[in-house]
């Protein structure tokens, strides 16, 4: 019997609501598990279009910020995290390096 995981969604309180594209958020919900290898590639592929480069991409903020955008369940950018205040900015910064240190840990 193969036991189904439920998914697990992320989810980020706002303390300070941010305006993005006309919409208000006073949260965000992340699908980390939802991301592909087609997502990783393009995430590169953005970074090399700025002249950017992730050798180690559990730390790069850039790459980090990048992949917390397209895990995102709200049609938001990587520059939507630029709004958040600098603590809330590190913690999904390091939700996201943490998914990625720990999908290295499985077997």
């Amino acid at each position: 019997m193969e036991k189904q995981k439920e998914q697990e969604l992320y989810k980020l309180e706002i303390k300070k609501p941010v305006e993005y594209d006309g919409v208000t958020y006073s949260s965000l919900e992340f699908d980390f598990d939802a991301l592909t290898g087609d997502d990783a590639l393009n995430i590169d592929e953005e970074l090399a279009s700025l002249g950017k480069s992730a050798p180690v991409a559990a730390f790069s903020t850039e790459y980090l910020i990048r992949m917390a955008a397209k895990a995102c369940t709200s049609p938001i950018g990587a520059d939507f995290f630029r709004k958040l205040s600098i603590v809330q900015f590190e913690q999904i910064k390091n939700k996201a390096r943490s998914f990625l240190l720990s999908a290295g840990s499985e077997t």
